[in-house]
């Protein structure tokens, strides 16, 4: 099945620090790629794959799972820590708890973890029906593009399958028993305003991990998908501060040499 356009993984070879951005469950790299611009431009490795299932069709998504979401993460992860010094990992909503599984899973790898939005649970009152649910009815309707900003749209489908989604449940509930093993430190970033993931999931997260360094901004202009939102702004900003901070030197202020030289790739 072609990709839609603008769904393409992004990819860009800068300097030995390495950037992993995940994006969230029925979304596409299209989420994300003005955060993965950013990054590239400040001389930081950058990639943003294509989940399995997503930027085709919904019905694509509905015969993947958990496990083949977060091992193309976990592939891409691999092959970063072969050729850079650090790695720092990211994540939108579910692509936050795929950044925060592989902190928990690969420790000291991961030098630090920068979450928008981040989901810990699947929730709605049909939630706890999903097991029989998903065998009756195929999907329900989607849940992209909570943007508050005017013109702004994330590239997402517009049904939800239900198969997927009780996947996305099972992976929530098995991240969220690895959650004391994050220790990096954290950058969590969240909307107070969200129509898609409630503040209690970032409640969760903050509350659970083992992270001594945590640090939480509000992104009081902006709804779920924050990265295409008011704050993208802020997001970008505070994120290669959080990057600087970390592993001094790595981020280069953009200048006439820096442009925008990551490439897409299909999937």
């Amino acid at each position: 099945m072609p990709l839609l356009t603008g769904a393409e993984p992004f990819r860009h070879e800068g300097g030995e620090t390495a950037v992993l951005l995940c994006h969230g469950f029925t979304g596409s790299p299209q989420s994300l790629r003005p955060w993965a611009e950013h990054l590239a431009e400040r001389d930081l490795t950058v990639s943003l794959p294509l989940l399995p299932g997503h930027g085709t069709r919904w019905r694509d998504l509905g015969v993947t799972g958990w496990q083949d979401w977060y091992a193309e993460v976990d592939r891409e992860l691999r092959l970063l820590r072969d050729r850079s010094a650090r790695v720092f990992v990211a994540g939108l909503s579910m692509g936050g708890a795929l950044a925060l599984r592989l902190a928990a899973r690969h420790g000291d790898a991961v030098r630090g973890v920068m979450v928008v939005n981040p989901a810990n649970k699947v929730h709605g009152v049909a939630a706890h029906a999903l097991p029989v649910l998903r065998h009756l009815v195929p999907a329900t309707k989607g849940i992209a593009s909570d943007i508050a900003k005017p013109q702004s749209r994330e590239l997402g489908y517009d049904r939800v399958p239900l198969h997927a989604a009780h996947s996305l449940r099972n992976f929530f509930r098995l991240v969220d028993g690895e959650l004391p093993q994050v220790t990096q430190p954290l950058l969590l970033m969240r909307s107070p305003q969200d129509h898609v993931v409630p503040p209690a999931d970032s409640a969760r997260i903050l509350g659970r991990v083992s992270s001594t360094d945590v640090t939480e901004i509000l992104l009081e202009q902006s709804y779920h998908v924050a990265t295409l939102d008011h704050d993208a702004e802020r997001i970008f900003e505070e994120s290669t501060a959080f990057i600087g901070r970390l592993a001094p030197g790595a981020v280069k202020e953009q200048g006439p040499g820096l442009g925008k030289e990551g490439t897409t790739t299909g999937g």
